[in-house]
């Protein structure tokens, strides 16, 4: 069911700041950017191969009470199936979407309140293709 673990979403106050400890710093390469309103407000870092960290541009981080982890990310081979069991299981999920990275996804909630994102790849996800995710 669960292939790895796909991304973890970081908030930045600064996304040159953010790229350059990310690319220069740690040697990780930059996949492809998220554009929003004709702008950079993102991108995705390649740790390993199927293996990201996915930065967002956020306003006004504040470290103690949300911290600038906002999610982490499983990837699946069978999202329905995977929604199937966690609903079996007595847990809610979001209905199937696809992304505007091209890529189903869905969410849930573990006990403590960490949300979970999971995806199922498809030809055309920027993770595979590694083009730029336009956000509308």
């Amino acid at each position: 069911m669960i292939k790895g673990l796909a991304h973890v979403c970081l908030s930045a106050t600064d996304l040159a700041a953010a790229e350059r400890f990310y690319c220069c710093g740690l040697g990780l390469k930059k996949a492809f950017d998220f554009i929003g309103d004709g702008r950079v407000v993102g991108f995705y870092l390649e740790v390993s191969r199927g293996g990201y960290v996915e930065v967002f541009l956020r306003d006004g981080i504040d470290a103690k009470a949300n911290g600038p982890i906002q999610h982490f990310c499983l990837e699946v081979d069978d999202i329905e199936q995977t929604g199937l069991r966690l609903t079996e299981n007595g847990y809610e999920v979001t209905p199937k979407k696809l992304g505007a990275d091209q890529s189903w996804q869905m969410w849930t909630t573990d006990p403590s309140g960490v949300r979970i994102e999971f995806h199922q790849y498809t030809d055309r996800s920027s993770q595979i293709t590694h083009e730029n995710c336009i956000l509308k």
